[in-house]
């Protein structure tokens, strides 16, 4: 089952775009000629990508690679020098983090935006309540944000039945899974993920890793930022590499291993030998 206005990932999409021509359809997001300057520095030189419906695409690349400038690009933070940026076929310009989470962009960074002493339920309403009324009043309608709130972990098949939990209580695995829910309630077609297992432990970075697939199965596309590259191979579909801030390298992570990866980001090549 899918997510609601989330269309299901694009039969032979992957094999298109290893072949290199990615159909309009097929296409999600469309970046070309992203250029960004920060005074006399330059961090992106004329990024050209294809984000695909349905994929799960991680940006890999040394510090100072352009991985957090491409990104604040494509979440709003930042606007582009120049360049293109299309959104299903229409090029669009988001002014904000606000006005790409409006066009269903949603980015969670390391710190996950988090308020740590409210409850779970409140961190995914927080800004937009329900409300009911009561004698013409308008009151919050705590109880439908709660059952809502363990709706959208269950869709991440995440069993949390306790949602007036503080989020200070949870595990690090858990709070990656209230930041995903807060993004699938503003029924985000792409989840940008910064990093999300930097400071977790081997069985919680497990745990991310499943929600990552799970969110993937139920139809969002999902970019991956990671210095990890044993985790990239065994969640991502596909791989970009940037190194300069210039893309060098983007292919399917089918058949790569860790090692493969690492060769790739440092050379911006497989090692001989390899199966491509």
């Amino acid at each position: 089952m899918h997510a609601a206005g989330v269309p299901p990932p694009v039969p032979g999409a992957a094999s298109a775009h290893r072949s290199g021509v990615a159909a309009a359809a097929d296409v999600l997001i469309r970046l070309r000629g992203i250029r960004k300057r920060y005074g006399a520095v330059e961090a992106l030189r004329g990024v050209d990508l294809d984000v695909l419906r349905g994929e799960v695409l991680a940006i890999c690349g040394d510090n100072g690679a352009g991985k957090s400038s491409l990104i604040r690009v494509v979440s709003g933070a930042h606007a582009p020098d120049e360049g293109v940026i299309e959104l299903e076929g229409a090029e669009v310009r988001f002014m904000s983090p606000q006005a790409a989470l409006a066009a269903g962009v949603a980015t969670i960074y390391q710190d996950l935006a988090l308020a740590p002493r409210l409850p779970i339920w409140q961190n995914l309403f927080i800004g937009a309540e329900l409300t009911r009324r009561v004698a013409g009043l308008p009151l919050l309608d705590k109880r439908r944000m709660r059952e809502d709130a363990r709706g959208y972990l269950a869709r991440l098949n995440v069993a949390i039945d306790d949602t007036d939990r503080a989020v200070d209580t949870l595990s690090g695995g858990q709070r990656q899974a209230v930041a995903i829910a807060r993004a699938l309630r503003w029924s985000a077609r792409l989840v940008i993920m910064d990093e999300p297992t930097a400071a977790l432990g081997v069985a919680e970075s497990r745990q991310v890793l499943d929600l990552i697939r799970e969110l993937n199965r139920g139809g969002t596309t999902v970019i991956l930022i990671s210095h990890n590259m044993a985790e990239v191979v065994d969640v991502a579909t596909r791989v970009a590499v940037l190194k300069g801030g210039r893309k060098v390298a983007d292919r399917p992570t089918g058949g790569m291993s860790a090692d493969d990866l690492a060769h790739l980001v440092m050379m911006g090549q497989m090692p001989a030998g390899t199966l491509q």
